[in-house]
């Protein structure tokens, strides 16, 4: 791609990214995780207490190294949060919890370990750090965002991805409930003061409206494409993705066809097709 990338990613993936909000990459590269889960450890300078999302996969060295570098800086981890129960974000959390002794906060109650789950709309303390819960679904249906507005800053899980764009899965998610949550963002970035996108995946995007934007024009070619595709005779999502996905590594089909019956049901849900 010439020109500069949607929503100017930084460099290189991991490590410190905001005054309040570090990286710990985990050692599951792939098509589908780009260079691996990020775990974020964030804590409000000066404070001994952290939170940490998305503890990643059952990864015992991978966990024990998020410890280890929240140790390192003089700070406890008192809360482990849960941005969606995919296993490359979440199976690594009651291990996680077991070694930090933490409560795991999550939208789906069968992903808790405690007494308080999480909604949309919450604030959240953990040693003066302001953290707000915003309900992003359509990735899946519990997908959520959190908000660190001292930062500027978004950690959106699957939602909006570092590189390249997401997937609605269906049929837990719904492109309606995605393109909703994706407006949603772009009302913080173009009227809240976000500016920074830190990914569930790949490096952390400097220009929230840019990406968001972008996934916005992304999702709407898409959907004109598969729309096209029907009217030219598709008639399952395997015959639109062959036709749509031509250009895409053949690889992430299965992954694709997810992603297309979910387009196809918002457009049938419309009359459209």
């Amino acid at each position: 791609m010439s020109g500069p990338l949607p929503g100017d990613p930084a460099d290189t993936v991991g490590g410190v990214a905001t005054p309040r909000a570090q990286c710990v990459l985990a050692p599951n590269p792939s098509p589908m995780t780009l260079d691996g889960t990020n775990t974020w450890l964030l804590s409000e300078p000066g404070s001994d207490l952290a939170a940490v999302v998305d503890p990643g996969p059952l990864d015992e060295a991978h966990l024990r190294r998020i410890v280890d570098t929240a140790e390192r800086q003089g700070k406890r981890i008192a809360l482990t949060l849960l941005t969606h129960g995919h296993a490359d974000h979440a199976e690594g959390a009651a291990r996680f919890a077991e070694l930090t002794g933490t409560p795991v906060r999550a939208l789906d109650p069968a992903l808790r370990l405690g007494d308080e789950g999480l909604r949309g709309g919450q604030r959240l303390d953990v040693g003066g750090l302001d953290l707000r819960v915003v309900g992003t679904p359509g990735h899946t249906s519990d997908s959520l965002t959190f908000h660190l507005p001292a930062d500027g800053a978004i950690l959106t899980g699957d939602t909006v991805l570092g590189r390249g764009t997401t997937m609605v899965a269906h049929p837990d998610g719904r492109l309606g409930d995605y393109l909703d949550s994706l407006r949603r963002l772009h009302a913080m970035a173009s009227e809240h003061g976000v500016r920074t996108v830190l990914p569930g995946h790949g490096p952390v995007l400097a220009d929230a409206l840019g990406a968001v934007d972008y996934y916005l024009a992304h999702r709407a070619a898409r959907l004109a494409q598969v729309e096209t595709a029907v009217e030219a005779g598709c008639r399952t999502a395997a015959e639109v993705v062959a036709r749509v996905y031509a250009d895409v590594d053949p690889a992430l089909w299965p992954a694709a066809e997810l992603s297309v019956r979910a387009q196809l049901t918002y457009l049938e849900d419309r009359g459209l097709v």
